[in-house]
């Protein structure tokens, strides 16, 4: 943010609560700095299927650097450069295509959708059919779909689905889910199948990521005490999605989902006291305090970090391939 400077003083004040954590996750960081590291050890190009993240700024700044995206294999020509899976997982078909094409595969799956596909595969094994509680069309869900044959997994999206899924066998039956979910909503949905199916069996260990957990708590805690939130990320992204529907809930009387300042309906804004900003797991911190210099243009702000859960010591490591790189 920039110095305050005379003029300020007469600016409106407004209270800027500010959530922590936000913004990037460690499945995040793992991913760019896979494209931004083959990029930097083969050079350009450097293909990536999907965006790499659910956030423009970022897809945009690595295609500057080299990257190209596409959505499928077969847009990208016979190739010994590098070719990336996006964080979201992708369906067993695709690295199997990879392989065929020979391929230089790096597969930058956030390692706790990879923990759900395995869930999902020992399931499979054990003679269980599988519940998915996600939302249709998402990448993740696609992937996580893609782990078995079809019919292995069945989806299940809403209360009233949940309510009227049937099973093949009830006593042979799990549950996982998508990991960007809200928890309230997940909540519900497993609440309903653990009454109908006694027996389901659930994940060993909570499905829903720690950086979704976290930034949902956050905004619990800021959305009661502000006149609006403002949630920086992208509509394509299911984790920031949630963010500006929990806010609401939470007793927000306004929030809003923007990619950049330009995004900002300032009619919606008008005579507002206090202010809660936070950033879903795939916006990075630059876009945050563009959002917040837009703000600091027509107020003074005076900001607040609401401190929760401390992620400093989350990292996961690079994709194999890239670390043998390094370390030869």
């Amino acid at each position: 943010m920039a110095p305050q400077t005379p003029g300020d003083r007469e600016k409106p004040v407004l209270k800027v609560l500010l959530c922590s954590p936000r913004g990037f996750c460690a499945g995040v960081v793992r991913a760019i700095d896979s494209v931004e590291q083959a990029l930097k050890r083969y050079g350009a190009p450097v293909y990536v299927r999907h965006e790499i993240v659910h956030n423009r700024y970022v897809v945009e700044s690595l295609k500057a650097k080299g990257a190209i995206f596409v959505e499928e294999l077969d847009e990208i020509p016979d190739t010994d450069a590098p070719v990336i899976f996006s964080a979201h997982g992708v369906p067993k078909s695709v690295p199997e295509d990879a392989r065929r094409r020979n391929f230089f595969a790096l597969d930058a799956t956030c390692p706790l959708v990879t923990k759900v596909h395995r869930e999902a595969e020992i399931h499979f094994r054990r003679g269980r059919e599988i519940v998915l509680i996600g939302h249709a069309g998402h990448p993740e869900v696609v992937g996580t779909l893609g782990q078995l044959p079809q019919g292995a997994i069945t989806l299940v999206q809403t209360v009233q689905e949940a309510e009227t899924f049937q099973p093949r066998d009830a006593s042979k039956l799990a549950y996982v889910t998508q990991t960007t979910l809200s928890l309230d909503d997940t909540a519900d949905i497993v609440a309903v199948l653990k009454r109908r199916f006694p027996d389901i069996v659930a994940p060993h260990k909570e499905d829903i990521c720690y950086a979704t957990t976290n930034r949902q708590e956050a905004v619990k805690r800021v959305a009661p005490r502000v006149d609006a939130l403002v949630v920086v990320g992208a509509p394509n992204s299911s984790n920031s999605r949630r963010l500006q529907e929990v806010a609401e809930r939470a007793g927000c009387p306004y929030s809003v989902l923007v990619q950049r300042a330009a995004d900002i309906d300032w009619s919606r804004f008008a005579g507002i006291k206090t202010l809660g900003v936070t950033a879903g797991a795939s916006a990075p911190e630059v876009l945050v305090e563009e959002i917040l210099d837009a703000f600091a243009d027509r107020y003074r702000l005076d900001v607040e970090t609401v401190s929760g859960a401390d992620e400093s010591g989350m990292f996961f490591p690079l994709p194999r391939q890239l670390r043998e790189r390094a370390s030869a």
